[in-house]
């Protein structure tokens, strides 16, 4: 109501943000959609982990790992990255303020967001997974402080881990009294590792192992020596099985990686465009309609 007394209906202004100055960049749309689809990913990776879904294993050269396990898990990396890293990358699309301007500018500065968002959730990914690893490093060498198994001070004294089985069944004896220490493992350990290549094991390298091992177990030479050969070839085996491992790995990440960085440009490109077109989902319940 007026000075005169004329009842007059209130209207409300509307701002147009498009005529606002903004940066090129905005970085708390990138900031929010990073931070979403980080966490995305971490959840989803962190239950496959939980059911046996990823790309590991609990043997360290995955030798309990069927094909199908590795193509499933290696799936489900890449459509994690996919649907995680695109939800980030609409995000950032949808709630930045627009520009009008040329359409194509428009859409490669969207695209632009979505990628840096991929690019600042893979280094939080990277962040919470290096977190996530020293802590599990931490607590599994507080529980072998109090129940130690050949575990040792020394660096010098560390076995190689993939050969740790190999190396169980080359000091095996009948006479369990007798022990082998840490240093004599992670000698023959060295020695396995120096004829995991392509050239053989020199002789004199062997003929030291096979005294170590006749010595440890009080198996004689000739059996001694028979163990030597066997556990050798075992080695290899285990050598390069992880070195397959290592490869699926690295290659599975770096395919989900490149997909999710693609899967955030298209996306931010749609949320940009819903945020042109004032499209946007209901959020209220339409039950009983």
């Amino acid at each position: 109501m007026n000075d005169t007394g004329d009842v007059r209906p209130v209207t409300t202004a509307s701002l147009d943000r498009s005529t606002l100055p903004s940066p090129y960049v905005q970085w708390g749309p990138i900031f929010g959609g990073a931070l979403v689809a980080a966490a995305v990913f971490f959840v989803l990776m962190t239950f496959a982990t939980a059911i046996g879904l990823a790309v590991s294993s609990v043997s360290p050269t995955w030798r309990d790992t069927s094909v199908g396990l590795v193509v499933l898990s290696g799936a489900w990396v890449v459509v994690v990255a996919i649907g995680s890293f695109a939800l980030g990358g609409y995000i950032a699309g949808r709630i930045r303020a627009t520009w009008r301007t040329n359409p194509d500018e428009v859409h490669f500065r969207d695209g632009l967001h979505g990628l840096v968002v991929w690019g600042l959730a893979v280094i939080i990914g990277a962040g919470l997974t290096f977190a996530t690893a020293a802590t599990i490093s931490q607590s599994t060498s507080k529980s072998s402080t109090v129940t130690p198994q050949r575990t040792a001070a020394n660096p010098s004294e560390a076995e190689p881990s993939f050969l740790t089985f190999e190396l169980d069944r080359l000091f095996w004896a009948d006479n369990r009294q007798q022990a082998t220490d840490n240093q004599s493992r992670a000698e023959a350990g060295r020695i396995l590792q120096r004829g995991l290549g392509r050239n053989e094991l020199a002789k004199d390298d062997h003929d030291h192992l096979v005294q170590l091992v006749s010595a440890r177990t009080g198996l004689p030479p000739a059996d001694a020596d028979r163990r030597v050969g066997q556990i050798l070839s075992e080695s290899r085996d285990a050598a390069a099985k992880e070195r397959r491992s290592a490869v699926i790995i690295a290659f599975t990440l770096a395919a989900a990686l490149a997909a999710g960085a693609a899967a955030a440009w298209g996306a931010s490109l749609i949320g940009g465009r819903h945020r042109d077109e004032n499209v946007a989902p209901s959020m209220r319940p339409s039950w009983g309609r």
